[in-house]
């Protein structure tokens, strides 16, 4: 009774005991711990010594760790306030200390502060004439290298003197960035000076080796009366032109410091390109003296409508001069280091006679059709043999930059454009226009392809040729864009010629059209994999990038090169071809389901039997249809190209093979005679009029095949299958596609027919045994 009560008091306790949040609440956590160690259960209250005496072991540990604690933490503090007093001592003093040597500091500049200006002065006059004197160091230096030139002279010394010039030049290029321009205009005076005595005087001696040599050869090889031929004092001759040739380099630096290159104007944006070398600008300069007399002024020579005339004869001294430059000056170049080709830089300062002479005549004849047009041929012969004969580069300046400028580049479209169309015209209404050049070679003329599209195509490949060598991707876009213009001009010409034999198409003409509209479209798809194509789809590409003319889907095409520059036009033509064949299949068709017509109304139902026939023939009343199909097949295998036939036949056969099944045997029922001269009609006839063409051509009939196939069953076999087919019907909503029925379809032969297709023809058959059901 004594424990219910304690343990009843307890209850009530605990009930009372709340905790409090805010501090240690003592009586709460007692109130936990009788309650987790004791509870409800009163044989608990036996364990109650050895918890007193386990809270007690606690409680001295405890008390231990306090009285521990308690007695380390005053020492700590201890520690921490000696030494935080201990550093504001250390502080105060450095505070004292840096107050004295920062007024020490401020004294002694206070001090020295007359000293300082005084030094100061002291250091501008020092640095002055500092400056002073390397000022007349430079002054004398240059007037050392000018007395030393001059003794090279007085003593007959070239070599040195050029040597000498050579180096003040390259003292004058490293001043040019000084803003002493009395010094520098001290230094390139006396580099003038001595310039023009060196240059006159080693111009004057390579000029009379020059003439010793006949030079310069203006006329073909073997009329050159020295040049590369070998008389007795040759080798004199040659070892001057080497040693003058090699003093000339060395005044290289010098001559760029003084002269100024011809510049022609910026609209013509021609690359930058090193002045022409010294020694072969001498060596140029009766050529350029004889095209000057020759082609500029009131020479008989210099008429507007003769460009091939100085054309030619820059190619002719090009010529002329190329073994000599490769045999004779090439080594010399070489043996001084010099990285110039000889015969490029003879052929890239003839060229620059010919861009100025292109610059000043062009303007005079933009607007003149036929001159202009023949300028632009005869620039564009001499471009080609330029590069292809004379191994030109490509990063030099070329006739290409002045018909790049904007003016006479706009008007070279314009005329480009012009004359093609008028080409186009004059080929269209030509009476061979759809007549092939090779219609008699049968291995040339494959692809059947009438004169005019053949002729266009050149037109087409001719301009390209025009103008792939442009300098800029910019210009041959838009050359593209004129190409695509032409293309689409021709589509449209061939659709009205197209229209006008709507009536006719399976005549001649028409054929010939359709030719030429596949001809055009796989030529244009052949050309969309060159690389010169590859490259301007790549600048198309950049260009519509930038302007965001187009969607992301579209760039993407382009730069996966899933699509190409000319896919639009083709894309026009395929279709365009697409409605041809079409429109012929459409017509053939019609001529068979025309002479079909008695065939339809076969009487399937009373054929007799193949016992009963000695030998199977044809069914009189196809013979009008597979005429009609053999004379179209003939005809158009003659005139369509082999490509475009197999798209026909195919297409024709797909629906000869849709009617036949549809309208003939759909809509029929068959006896056993009946199937057997059907299949017979079909394999042994229809079939072998498509065997010319492919060697399965039953496969091409598929309907027909598997029709064939289901109606001449055996009785028994037939039974059976309707069997499966019904079994497998009544099976569908528990089991769809039942595959035991298509199984026994695929073992019959029957792949294309639907399983409600063979139920159909099966019920078409006429004689079924009588099974009692």
């Amino acid at each position: 009774i004594a424990e219910k009560e304690i343990m009843a008091t307890v209850a009530v306790r605990k009930k009372e005991v709340t905790r409090d949040l805010d501090h240690c609440d003592i009586p709460f956590y007692v109130s936990e711990f009788v309650e987790r160690e004791v509870g409800n259960d009163y044989e608990s209250l036996k364990k109650l010594e050895n918890l007193i005496e386990k809270l007690s072991e606690n409680k001295k540990q405890l008390e231990e760790q306090v009285l521990t604690v308690s007695s380390e933490v005053p020492k700590r503090i201890q520690n921490a306030l000696k030494n935080a007093e201990d550093s504001r001592k250390s502080l105060n003093q450095l505070l004292e200390e840096e107050t004295l040597l920062s007024n020490s500091i401020n004294s002694h500049l206070l001090n020295a502060q007359p000293l300082m200006e005084d030094l100061g002065v002291l250091i501008s006059q020092v640095e002055e004439i500092e400056q002073h004197l390397s000022y007349l160091k430079w002054i004398s230096r240059i007037e050392e290298l000018s007395d030393s030139i001059q003794q090279y002279l007085m003593t007959n010394n070239v070599p040195e003197a050029a040597s000498t010039l050579a180096f003040m030049a390259e003292l004058d290029l490293k001043l040019q960035k000084s803003s002493c321009s009395h010094l520098l205009a001290f230094v390139r005076s006396t580099v003038k000076f001595w310039h023009k005595i060196l240059k006159d005087k080693l111009s004057s001696d390579f000029e009379e080796v020059l003439n010793q040599l006949r030079w310069p050869f203006v006329g073909p090889p073997q009329s050159q009366a020295f040049g590369l031929a070998a008389p007795a004092n040759a080798p004199d001759v040659y070892n001057n032109l080497e040693m003058l040739f090699c003093q000339l380099l060395k005044l290289q630096t010098s001559d760029e410091l003084l002269t100024k290159p011809k510049q022609l104007p910026e609209k013509y944006s021609l690359p930058l390109s090193p002045p022409i070398i010294l020694p072969m600008q001498i060596m140029l300069n009766p050529l350029q003296k004889r095209f000057k007399y020759h082609f500029t002024g009131n020479k008989q020579t210099n008429v507007l409508n003769k460009p091939e005339w100085y054309l030619t004869q820059v190619l002719m001294w090009i010529g002329n001069h190329a073994k000599f430059l490769d045999e004779k000056i090439q080594p010399i170049l070489d043996k001084a280091g010099s990285s110039v080709n000889a015969g490029l830089e003879f052929s890239r300062a003839l060229v620059m006679l010919i861009l100025e002479k292109l610059a000043a005549d062009i303007p005079c004849i933009l607007y003149d059709d036929t001159l202009f047009c023949h300028l632009v041929d005869e620039v564009l012969l001499f471009e080609r043999e330029l590069y292809s004969v004379h191994g030109y580069l490509s990063s030099f300046p070329s006739c290409m930059h002045i018909l790049s400028e904007e003016c006479c580049f706009q008007r070279w479209l314009t005329v480009e454009k012009k004359f093609a169309l008028q080409k186009m015209d004059s080929m269209l209404s030509s009476e061979a226009a759809w007549i092939s050049q090779y219609k008699d070679i049968t291995d040339v003329d494959e692809m059947k392809v009438p004169d005019c599209a053949e002729t266009f195509m050149t037109l087409l490949l001719v301009i390209t040729d025009r103008y792939k060598n442009l300098p800029t991707a910019s210009r041959k876009l838009q050359f593209l864009g004129l190409q695509k213009e032409l293309v689409d001009d021709f589509r449209i010409r061939l659709t009205q010629v197209m229209k006008e034999e709507t009536r006719a198409s399976l005549g001649f003409r028409y054929c010939a059209i359709l030719n030429a509209v596949n001809y055009i479209a796989t030529v244009l798809a052949d050309w969309a994999d060159n690389v010169f194509f590859l490259q301007l789809q790549q600048a198309e590409l950049e260009v519509r990038a930038e302007s965001n003319t187009v969607s992301k889907l579209e760039l993407g095409q382009l730069a996966s090169m899933e699509a190409s520059v000319f896919d639009d036009m083709i894309n026009l033509l395929e279709r365009l071809k697409h409605d041809m064949l079409t429109r012929q299949v459409d017509h053939v068709f019609r001529e068979v389901k025309d002479a079909a017509k008695l065939y339809r109304k076969e009487r399937w139902l009373s054929l007799p039997s193949q016992a009963e026939q000695a030998v199977m023939s044809l069914s009189s009343s196809a013979c009008p249809m597979l005429l009609t199909l053999r004379d179209r097949l003939l005809q158009l295998e003659q005139q369509l190209c082999h490509s475009l036939f197999k798209i026909f036949w195919q297409m024709l056969a797909e629906k000869v093979d849709t009617y036949i099944y549809q309208e003939i045997i759909m809509a029929n029922h068959f006896n056993e005679g009946g199937a057997a001269q059907l299949q017979f009609d079909m394999s042994r006839n229809l079939f072998p009029l498509f065997s010319h063409y492919c060697k399965r051509p039953e496969n091409y009939f598929k309907h027909i095949k598997e029709a064939c196939i289901i109606l001449n069953l055996n009785v028994g076999s037939a039974l059976l299958l309707k069997d499966v087919l019904q079994s497998a019907s009544e099976d569908e909503t528990l089991i769809p596609n039942q595959p035991s029925a298509t199984a026994a379809l695929n073992e019959l032969g029957v792949y294309k027919l639907a399983q409600k297709d063979v139920e159909i023809l099966l019920n078409l058959r006429a004689s079924w045994p009588n099974t009692g059901k």
